[in-house]
């Protein structure tokens, strides 16, 4: 962290003592640790909105009788866990949804899974529970068994309350959670009068997998495995934040070589999904020919993957202290024929996307985001980046080996599925000139250092930009190298409620494309 870097913090802590608010500074492995009564909570959260603090993350542990609630923040690369401590006798804190939207989901998935009671947040329905566990029974309890109470069958979840919607011609449309396509279940409700939207509600967490439960005991190697099953088309961005969360809680350096090979692999994981997605795209709007020809790109690059790192999608190449997978010289090449094959092919398909009118008509203005409400959403990667929002961890808090490489960060303001579109190919040349610098500063060495154990009760996050946007990981160790807290917190947890918004006022039949120019992760969103 640079000098003019830090300096909002120090400011920030000056401003914050004149209310009253005292702040405890812990240092930890690789951020600063705020702590801070109860009573300021929100009150922190109003001065950091004044100061263009971007909320980042929120989630809690258990531990003997008490309940950490922590929050994560970020400004100009720099990130500060917020934390306070409630006792269990009485589970209130003020919400902080009330002041950064960004943060309701995330405080709802902790009322369910916690028994916090966020006192004045918008909408505290319930989230994550559903039907699965009875009214007073909360899963992330350190006394809940891992494989729960679980009933013969679980009631379906059918009284929901969903908002209403009343007026001449007004009507609904359920949608999912089961769809005639082989995405994953997410339950959509739509209120419309013809074919306008007029609103739009999600339902989520019909793939609940108890990610954060199970993750507790693990060994730092089965910890690494679960991250890359967070999310299965981000395995090695949330491998990735979790293993260096692990390293920096152990004090864990990896070498050179280990970490160009980890932004190899991210960089082929980003160009893979981005070509999938711009096909998808097309096809959302009968589009056949180019959703043909991004998915036959996709294809022989997953190919490659498979030749050099023995797996398509590239699940368990990093592991904590480095990697498993070495690159040969010959490997290098194939993977530097590969660019050149595919800047070829982008290069012959695209002047035909371009040029045809009748996709403009379907992608240009529809399911427009505007950069405030995507601000207030705190909406990551191509979806913020689509309207306005210049976020980037890999050039922002720069990480190995992103600290050794120059490149450019694209951005545009238009906010539509087109400007989603080719914000990804921009990603993808961006992508392709990274893979290629790292193969370049590849020189000989070990790619795995030697484990250490952590000190029971070490603490990290992990930030790295997956394909999606910021992936942030919550690592604590317990004892005997176990780990006692794993959070991942996925892009799409604060990119979805963005869908509810963008939709507005577009016809029901653009709602598809719509909804895979922003392709938020189900599995990513459901712990």
């Amino acid at each position: 962290m640079n000098h003019a870097q830090s300096d909002w913090t120090v400011d920030f802590l000056k401003q914050l003592n004149t209310t009253g608010c005292e702040v405890e500074q812990i240092d930890i492995a690789s951020t600063a640790l705020w702590q801070i009564e109860s009573n300021h909570w929100q009150q922190f959260a109003e001065l950091a909105l004044q100061q263009d603090l971007r909320w980042v993350a929120g989630w809690a542990e258990h531990i003997q009788d008490r309940f950490f609630i922590n929050a994560c923040f970020e400004k100009q690369g720099v990130y500060v866990l917020l934390r306070t401590i409630v006792n269990a006798a009485k589970l209130d804190l003020p919400s902080q949804a009330t002041v950064y939207p960004a943060a309701s989901r995330s405080e709802r998935h902790t009322q369910d899974m916690f028994g916090i009671n966020f006192i004045g947040h918008p909408d505290n329905r319930r989230w994550t529970r559903h039907k699965a566990w009875p009214k007073h029974s909360y899963p992330l309890h350190k006394d809940f068994p891992v494989q729960g109470t679980p009933e013969p069958i679980t009631l379906p979840d059918m009284d929901y309350p969903f908002i209403k919607a009343h007026g001449a011609g007004v009507y609904e449309i359920p949608v999912g959670p089961v769809h005639a396509g082989i995405i994953e279940p997410g339950h959509f409700r739509f209120q419309a009068v013809g074919e306008l939207i007029l609103n739009l509600e999600e339902r989520l967490g019909y793939v609940h997998k108890g990610i954060e439960k199970i993750a507790e005991g693990r060994t730092p190697e089965s910890l690494a495995r679960l991250a890359g099953r967070v999310s299965g088309d981000a395995t090695i961005g949330h491998c990735w934040a979790a293993c260096m969360a692990m390293e920096q809680a152990a004090g864990i350096e990896i070498p050179p070589r280990a970490a160009l090979i980890r932004g190899i692999l991210a960089e082929r994981e980003r160009v893979a999904n981005h070509l999938g997605d711009m096909g998808a795209i097309c096809n959302d709007v009968a589009f056949m020919f180019a959703q043909m020809q991004f998915t036959r790109l996709r294809e022989l690059w997953l190919r490659t993957n498979a030749k050099v790192f023995n797996h398509r999608l590239l699940m368990d190449r990093i592991i904590p202290g480095g990697v498993v997978c070495d690159l040969s010289d010959s490997s290098c090449a194939l993977i530097k024929q590969d660019i050149v094959q595919l800047r070829k092919e982008l290069s012959d398909i695209l002047p035909a996307v371009d040029l045809n009118s009748s996709l403009e008509d379907r992608l240009y203005t529809a399911g427009y985001l505007p950069p405030e409400t995507a601000a207030a959403f705190g909406t990551l990667g191509y979806v913020g980046r689509a309207s306005g929002q210049d976020k980037d961890v890999r050039r922002d808090a720069p990480y190995p080996p992103y600290d050794q490489v120059i490149f450019k960060v694209p951005v545009e303001t238009q906010g539509d599925v087109a400007s989603r579109f080719w914000m990804r190919y921009k990603e993808i040349k961006v992508a392709l000139k990274l893979i290629e610098q790292f193969i370049a500063h590849l020189a000989s060495g070990d790619i795995l250092a030697e484990w250490q154990t952590p000190p029971t009760g070490s603490e990290s996050l992990g930030m790295v930009e997956g394909w999606r946007g910021e992936i942030v990981t919550y690592i604590r160790f317990g004892a005997d190298n176990k780990i006692a807290r794993f959070y991942p917190r996925d892009p799409s947890i604060l990119n979805w409620p963005a869908l509810e918004r963008l939709v507005l006022d577009n016809i029901v039949p653009d709602f598809p494309v719509c909804n895979k120019s922003l392709n938020g992760s189900y599995s990513g969103n459901d712990l």
